[in-house]
């Protein structure tokens, strides 16, 4: 008989196996699962091996993160942090203090604020020069396809009324045409260019502090959605090579090589090329992201019919679609047959539909290569495309918290989108019954990571912390919390090709998170109030709270 090395009794257990759902005993040998049960799995125990009573606690597969930015997460701690500030007057204090703790940096970046405090979503450069007149200044907002500059910046890369808005952006202007101070998706990286780009050092720091923080969440693998250079932002593919080969990375990671969409089908190879020497140990860098459209937010998420005015008359934007969608269709093909997958930022319902005409296209091409391409976000999905995913295989990749009453939907997004159009945003409850497999993310730094409340507003369609007035947003669109669990699990492990981990079963790799208490056990409003424990990965603890 072999002896675990490791024991987990005194359950519960979710397994997140519909065959046995429930256990109350988990033995771990040589990092991989040996036996889930009750009794009996005790027997396994020996002179070496290490008990963990539960007490009641739950124990659950590790969360996945199917769409995260860890790196980047990772430099904006070090930075300039607007994270969790409201008013005008938090940002600009927080700014200054920032400003005047670091005055040796040349730059002042960071980012977090959020549209919905600035009339029309547009902060201006002069409320930016009140607190640093002397310095650039370049700050991300929370959706990272806008960002907030100052006098001094927009100076220093040459923006005046007479510079022409690029293809994929857009410069927000005063009367005069002069730079306003928010520039918008591709506008960035006019300025973003001239920022002191982070060293290889600063890049590695970053993704160790974002792990960290990412295994305190219980999270122990991810796909982190854009490894290449865009807005300005470095590529830290180097850093992922780094600590996968130095040892130093503990989770296991797909990385989504970055698709510059101002080519074409040229830069295929250099992809081939990037896979095979970025690959190493537990990083992978086996997809390829396409952005395909923006934000409803800024009116550059791609619709099927056009943006309506403040007044609630339709407008001539019907947002952008950055990749032409009949070379998508190619290029999509092209990437299938390699054996890569897609993973679309695909928003609009547009966008969205664009995205499945290209994995069709390539299914058509190329047969079923089980490459697992998904579509992340999906704010808005015609109706009529909900069951193409099923049909296509088309992974639905979800932002659950961004389902929810909150300014940004209520005073941004749904006016501008129509009563109709509105109730076809997160449709989380009709892509599950059409047969679409989910996996969930965060997005962050874009938003939390927090993959507890992640599930909290799947299951609630409230934010945690929403009190009861606070209207459900689409009650019908609900998603019960063993689907959403499942979608923080061994959905995003399926999207991820992790198919050992996810679910807690004989032979699976002993990826894990301990829970201060059963979900299940609760009302669904108390979802968001679990914390996590303990984080293991491959049976090593990479977080212990207590």
């Amino acid at each position: 008989m072999n002896r675990a090395d490791l024991l987990f009794t005194g359950g519960p257990i979710h397994t997140g196996d519909a065959a046995r759902t429930r256990a109350s005993a988990l033995a771990v040998t040589g990092g991989r699962i040996t036996a889930v049960g009750h009794d009996e799995v005790r027997e396994l125990a020996g002179p070496g091996t290490e008990v963990v009573d539960l007490h009641g606690k739950l124990l659950i597969a590790g969360f996945q993160d199917a769409h995260v930015h860890a790196v980047y997460g990772g430099l904006e701690m070090a930075a300039c942090d607007l994270t969790g500030t409201v008013t005008v007057a938090d940002y600009l204090a927080r700014i200054a203090g920032y400003a005047a703790a670091h005055p040796d940096k040349e730059w002042i970046t960071g980012g977090g604020w959020s549209m919905e405090s600035f009339d029309g979503g547009l902060p201006t450069r002069q409320l930016l020069d009140s607190v640093v007149p002397d310095r650039p200044v370049l700050l991300a907002n929370r959706d990272h396809h806008g960002a907030w500059a100052n006098t001094r910046a927009l100076e220093l890369a040459g923006l005046t009324r007479d510079t022409p808005d690029p293809a994929d952006g857009r410069i927000e202007r005063e009367a005069d045409g002069t730079p306003g101070g928010t520039l918008q998706e591709g506008a960035v990286g006019l300025v973003g260019r001239h920022a002191p780009a982070p060293t290889a050092a600063d890049r590695l720091a970053a993704l160790h502090r974002a792990q960290a923080m990412l295994h305190s969440l219980g999270i122990t693998a991810w796909q982190d959605a854009l490894l290449g250079e865009f807005g300005g932002n470095p590529d830290p593919s180097d850093a992922y090579l780094t600590a996968a080969q130095d040892g130093t990375l503990t989770a296991r990671v797909v990385g989504a090589l970055w698709w510059d969409r101002e080519r074409g089908a040229d830069q295929i190879p250099e992809l081939v090329a990037r896979r095979e020497k970025f690959s190493h140990g537990r990083f992978r860098a086996s997809s390829v992201k396409i952005m395909q459209d923006g934000i409803a937010e800024n009116f550059t998420a791609a619709l099927t019919a056009p943006y309506l005015d403040g007044c609630g008359c339709a407008t001539g934007n019907s947002g952008l679609s950055f990749v032409d969608p009949e070379a998508l269709k190619e290029h999509v093909t092209a990437l299938d047959a390699l054996d890569f997958q897609v993973h679309f930022h695909a928003l609009g319902d547009r966008a969205v539909r664009e995205a499945l005409d290209a994995v069709e296209a390539a299914v058509t091409a190329n047969g079923r290569r089980g490459n697992r391409h998904h579509l992340a976000h999906l704010q808005v999905v015609h109706p009529d495309d909900l069951a193409r995913f099923a049909a296509l295989g088309a992974l639905a990749n979800i932002q659950p918290l961004w389902a929810a009453h909150e300014p940004q939907m209520d005073e941004l997004t749904i006016p501008f989108l129509g009563p109709r159009r509105a109730t076809w945003q997160y449709p989380f409850g009709s892509l599950l019954r059409t047969g679409a497999t989910l996996a969930a993310g965060s997005d962050w730094p874009v938003s939390s990571a927090v993959p507890i409340d992640g599930i909290h507003t799947a299951v609630n369609r409230r934010e945690p912390g929403a009190g009861p007035d606070t209207p459900v947003f689409l009650p019908e669109q609900r998603l019960d919390l063993a689907t959403a669990l499942a979608a923080y699990t061994s959905g995003t492990a399926h999207l991820n090709r992790l198919d050992d981990t996810g679910v807690l079963r004989p032979g699976n790799l002993a990826d894990l998170v301990v829970l201060d208490r059963d979900p299940f056990a609760a009302p669904a409003e108390q979802i968001a109030e679990t914390r996590v424990l303990r984080t293991y990965v491959g049976g090593r603890a990479v977080h212990t709270a207590e």
